[in-house]
């Protein structure tokens, strides 16, 4: 019984705890830019020599400090299908991850599973070749998981924090809500949601789109 007890209090408590966090997001009238993120791929040092043999040639800056577009791009060659001219970014990595949408998976023939990025343990692997070189990848292949970055002060302005999961309403010519949008907080992002054109398309969004965290999924 007093187990019984203790465990309704529980419950309770989590409960205001979620219900306050989600007031106090929701209250942040602030709209987020969103970024439309596609395929891509993050090298290791080992594999940018294998398939280029040279250092990584630095393009152009992107959104998240310290993030660059490449010169250089890759062939993706699946179980049933490839897909070439795919954007090469870095810096280097210290393991190869490729980034790709489910659409962009079932032209391969590969089941990707949608994750952090660099959470690609167990994850399936890919061919990657270029006109000089060849990489095979024995797991790195993800669905990148919906999620916005955010510095501390950012995160403290919206009343989230990092991991937490919340819910975005993105206001296209189809307007819709995503849920389950991890927010990932460092003291080196700029704030910006980012998600893929499968979802960018399923909501009709365009240039200078914007979302609005209107909720709380998850606790971190």
């Amino acid at each position: 019984m007093e187990q019984t007890i203790v465990e309704d209090v529980i419950k309770k408590v989590m409960a205001q705890m979620v219900e306050t966090t989600t007031e106090k997001a929701a209250s942040c009238d602030a709209a987020i830019p969103v970024e439309l993120s596609g395929r891509h791929v993050h090298l290791c040092e080992e594999d940018i020599k294998e398939l280029f043999g040279a250092p990584l040639t630095h393009v152009k800056e992107l959104s998240q400090p310290g993030q660059y577009l490449c010169k250089e791009r890759v062939r993706l060659i699946g179980p049933s299908g490839v897909i070439d001219n795919v954007a090469v970014l870095g810096p280097a990595r210290p393991k190869s991850q490729v980034e790709l949408s489910l659409t962009d998976a079932r032209i391969l023939g590969i089941k990707a599973p949608v994750r952090q990025s660099g959470d690609v343990a167990g994850s399936p692997g890919v061919v990657l070749t270029s006109g000089s070189g060849l990489a095979g990848l024995e797991e790195g292949v993800i669905v990148a998981a919906r999620h916005i970055h955010m510095s501390p002060a950012d995160a403290a302005r919206f009343g989230v924090s990092d991991n937490q999961k919340v819910d975005v309403h993105m206001d296209g010519s189809r307007p819709a809500v995503f849920k389950d949008v991890i927010v990932r907080v460092n003291r080196d992002f700029s704030l910006a949601m980012h998600i893929d054109f499968d979802e960018a398309n399923s909501c009709g969004l365009g240039k200078n789109a914007r979302g609005k965290i209107v909720g709380v999924t998850q606790e971190a």
